[in-house]
């Protein structure tokens, strides 16, 4: 087997494993005559970037790109964090992820950030996303043992923001990510880790307005996040793109009372990147095969080799079912929130994929109890088919307030 297929078929299993963006079989002769009902899933190289880290917006079916800021907001929008409340602060994420399928596949999620400037008008932050993917055995094309190994990823971002008014504030992120899937002690190809380097920019207007007597808390979040190089395992000239999302969304909270508050979110998020077009059948002459009633026999689906700047502004609109298949391909995610005297919190969620560009649909729920120091996120999946990769995926995070705990040890000094 070449080198580039061994590659190929390596990074196709991690994609179609790992982000669960999984294609069923379809039944039939596929023709052009409906594209828009064809299944074409968008599928990239290092999908765990797109995973959620965090529990909070897992709660709230992976909404986060205009919620409140925390701790965790560099992956939604690094523009949000210059009105992050606190000076500073910490959090540690971890999840089995597609525990269903395989028993030790681990994702986690390490955060920070700190206010800086005399005013503390911006925020730096930074992070490291590290996924495990277990103990594999790998085989050749004849089903040979050819040993195992441990195949891992991970990424480190850092971010800063600022506010530019005290509604409005902009922020940027750099990113270096590194993909070993295969090891030199599994194969004998010449395989090596892929590296990609990808930077995000986000903005984050929030103000304040009141509808039938009462006081509402609004943010609109915007960003696009992973744009950066193509990425690869070989010296091949052949690279995959990366996951170039853009999330767009808006978040409003009010008081009930003195002790609680509840919050509404809705984001929309499209992967900026070109859509698989078809292949069709071609006859003696080269040219594509037409069958009687004008129609054309799909035999599979080709990826674009653009360059990444020109595969996001054409991913608008390169569908092949033209706008009604563009429009499928923006994912849907609402969520809701509940405080009780900002210590005790419930979450609720909906994530919605069209079924043509992956069909993942699922309910999510979440809890936090946050104390003056430490606090605990947990969420849990529950997807709308049964069977489903995702099924009874938890997350956790623990978060650790840095400015509580650095009053807290000065208050004794003080008396």
């Amino acid at each position: 087997m070449k080198v580039t297929s061994i590659v190929k078929s390596y990074v196709a299993a991690a994609v179609l494993l790992f982000s669960t963006q999984t294609a069923f079989a379809q039944g039939g002769l596929q023709t052009d005559q409906n594209l828009l009902g064809q299944l074409n899933t968008i599928t990239t190289a290092v999908p765990f970037l797109t995973i959620t880290p965090d529990a909070r917006a897992a709660g709230m079916g992976d909404i986060g790109v205009a919620t409140t800021p925390d701790v965790n907001g560099l992956h939604w929008n690094p523009g949000k964090m210059a009105f992050i409340e606190k000076d500073a602060g910490i959090s540690l994420g971890a999840a089995p992820w597609l525990k269903r399928l395989v028993p030790d596949i681990w994702f986690y999620y390490l955060s920070g950030y700190a206010k800086v400037g005399d005013k503390k008008r911006g925020t730096v932050a930074g992070s490291l996303r590290y996924f495990s993917l277990g103990n594999i055995q790998f085989t050749d094309e004849f089903g040979n043992p050819q040993g195992s190994d441990e195949p891992k990823e991970f990424s480190l971002d850092l971010s800063y923001s600022l506010q530019l008014s005290k509604q409005f504030s902009l922020g940027i992120a750099t990113r270096y990510i590194n993909s070993r899937l295969v090891s030199q002690r599994a194969t004998s190809a010449n395989i090596q880790p892929g590296q990609a380097v990808a930077g995000d920019i986000g903005a984050y207007y929030k103000d304040e307005m009141k509808i039938s007597d009462r006081d509402w808390n609004y943010a609109i979040g915007m960003s696009i996040t992973n744009m950066g190089s193509k990425i690869t395992y070989t010296n091949d000239a052949n690279r995959d793109f990366i996951p170039t999302n853009l999330r767009i969304g808006t978040y409003w909270e009010t008081e009930i009372d003195e002790h609680n508050k509840i919050g509404f979110g809705l984001d929309f998020n499209k992967l900026m990147v070109p859509t698989p077009q078809p292949v069709y059948l071609q006859g003696g002459n080269g040219q594509d095969s037409v069958f009687s009633d004008g129609s054309r026999q799909i035999v599979g689906w080709e990826t674009s080799d653009a360059p990444p700047i020109s595969g996001m502004f054409s991913s608008f609109g390169d569908a092949p079912g033209g706008l009604k298949e563009e429009l499928k391909e923006f994912i849907t995610n609402i969520g809701m929130e509940y405080w009780y005297d900002e210590s005790f919190a419930i979450r609720a969620g909906y994530f919605n994929e069209a079924e043509t560009k992956g069909g993942r649909k699922y309910l999510t729920l979440g809890a936090g109890i946050h104390y003056n120091v430490f606090g605990l996120d947990i969420s849990y999946l529950m997807p709308l088919k049964t069977q489903h990769p995702l099924q009874n995926t938890v997350r956790f995070t623990l978060l650790f307030d840095m400015d509580a705990f650095t009053k807290q040890n000065a208050a004794p000094a003080n008396r």
